[in-house]
């Protein structure tokens, strides 16, 4: 399902981002992925890389998903890049509430700007 259709456009706030019905910082929006500036950032550089199709989390990534991850992958290695990441960065995504997922919408944080710690949490 396209962000946007539907009951999603109002219950889902990454699908609002996706379809432009929230404002948000976008640097990147294709015909797959959205890429916009977290609004509490845990890094100098903190972005979060979405599909503009409605997926919950990456375990519901499935055979009719080809290339949406590896597009989001492509996308956030291009941000990394263009944000001056050269000493490196993080790329992270949450799966579930235990986890940390707080927008039940696939999306891949690019966290770098500084040195990171690990264990993350």
């Amino acid at each position: 399902m396209v962000c946007g259709e539907r009951w999603l456009a109002e219950s889902c706030v990454f699908c609002n981002i996706a379809a432009g019905g929230v404002e948000a910082n976008v640097v990147y929006r294709d015909e797959l992925v959205t890429a916009f500036r977290d609004l509490n950032p845990q890094a100098p550089t903190h972005i979060l890389v979405i599909p503009n199709e409605h997926v919950e989390s990456i375990a519901h990534i499935g055979d009719h998903h080809p290339t949406l991850v590896l597009r989001m992958m492509v996308v956030a290695n291009r941000i990394a890049a263009s944000e001056g990441l050269e000493g490196g960065y993080r790329l992270v995504t949450n799966v579930g509430t235990d986890a940390g997922q707080s927008v039940m919408h696939l999306h891949f944080h690019v966290l770098g700007g500084r040195k990171l710690a690990w264990p993350p949490g």
